[in-house]
């Protein structure tokens, strides 16, 4: 991580939490809405990392933008960069900043129109399954698991890189999110509910130290 990320971090009361981005275009960048709670619950009771209880709302446009070096996103539609939020987006991973894109079935066609504009030279391309992206708490042999069947289409987990580093992971056929909301919403079975939280374990620990 950068160290201008790790000294803000270091600073604060907490070692971490997580930006959910409001973006525009008209998706529903609120979806899920327990799911970040329980996701940060994990990573408490999981591992060492003191987790803030609660996600903050960022805007790309956000003078705060910059003290979250971890961004995710998520939703079932449109969803639209302005010129200079692209221009921010580029600076802000360029700096050290992460974002985890999490498809709820719908976004996928907006969300590759937008990210392309941020780095073009470097296209989403598929992670291997021995990625440490899958093995950086827990173990993945196959990749990412499969929360929702929805269309029944494998799940894929795909990336972009700056400078060998990934500063993108998008989880496209999986639908973590649904997998980290409380029980009740989606009446997922326990153990897609585990996958779905050790997965998101994984994302967040491989982002701190990496």
């Amino acid at each position: 991580m950068n160290a201008v990320f790790l000294l803000l971090l270091v600073v604060g009361q907490y070692d971490f939490t997580v930006a959910r981005l409001k973006y525009g275009g008209g998706g529903d960048w609120y979806a899920d809405p327990s799911s970040l709670t329980n996701l940060l619950a994990a990573i408490n009771e999981r591992t060492t990392t003191r987790a803030a209880p609660r996600e903050v709302v960022v805007e790309i446009k956000d003078p705060d933008l910059f003290e979250y070096p971890y961004l995710y996103m998520t939703g079932h539609g449109n969803v639209h960069f302005k010129e200079e939020e692209v221009k921010i987006l580029r600076n802000y991973f360029i700096a050290g900043g992460f974002l985890h894109a999490d498809d709820n079935y719908g976004m996928d066609s907006s969300f590759r129109r937008e990210i392309v504009k941020i780095f073009p030279d470097s296209p989403l391309v598929e992670l291997p399954f021995d990625h440490p992206i899958y093995h950086s708490f827990y173990n993945f042999p196959d990749g990412l698991p499969k929360i929702h069947e929805h269309d029944g289409k494998p799940p894929q987990g795909y990336g972009i890189f700056y400078e060998d580093r990934l500063v993108v992971f998008y989880t496209y056929e999986c639908d973590l999110g649904d997998g980290w909301e409380d029980p009740e919403v989606h009446d997922d079975p326990p153990e897609k509910r585990e996958q779905a939280l050790q997965m998101g374990v994984n994302i967040i620990i491989y982002s701190l130290t990496h």
